[in-house]
C-alpha cells in the first residue's frame, strides 16, 4: 500500500508507520495543526499581560482606589483574570497574577498587590 506525506503529499518510503517524508514536513504539519490553538492562547495571554500592566501602573504603592472608567480608559478588560481570592468577610478579589482588584461601592475599585507574590513563582 502506498503512503503519502501528510504535509507535502510526496510518496513515503521506509517504515510502515511513517507519516511524513522528513522532520521539516512533520514540523510544518504540527505547527499548522496547532496554530489555531496557539492563537487563542496568545490572545488570552496578551489580555492578561495588559491587565497586569494596567494594574501595576495604576497601583504604584501596592494599594490604591480607582474608578471603573479609569481602568477601562487604560485598556483594562474585566473578562480576563488569573484567579480569585475570597476573604473571611465575603469579599472576592480578582487577580491578574500578583495584582488584583476588589469592586467597592458604585464605580470605585480597590487595587491591591498580593503580599504573597513571592510564593506565586
Amino acid at each position: 500500500m502506498e503512503r503519502f506525506c501528510l504535509d507535502c503529499g510526496v510518496l513515503i518510503r521506509g517504515r510502515s508507520d511513517k507519516k511524513f517524508c522528513d522532520d521539516q514536513c512533520r514540523n510544518n504539519y504540527n505547527n499548522r495543526l496547532n496554530s489555531a490553538d496557539n492563537s487563542v492562547v496568545k490572545k488570552i495571554n496578551s489580555c492578561l499581560k495588559r491587565n497586569r500592566d494596567v494594574l501595576l501602573r495604576l497601583n504604584p504603592t501596592g494599594k490604591n482606589r480607582v474608578s471603573r472608567g479609569k481602568l477601562l480608559e487604560s485598556g483594562f478588560n474585566f473578562k480576563y483574570f488569573t484567579h480569585t481570592y475570597g476573604n473571611s468577610r465575603g469579599n472576592v478579589y480578582y487577580f491578574c497574577y500578583e495584582y488584583g482588584y476588589l469592586k467597592l461601592g458604585g464605580d470605585e475599585y480597590l487595587l491591591v498587590k498580593s503580599p504573597d507574590a513571592q510564593y506565586l513563582l
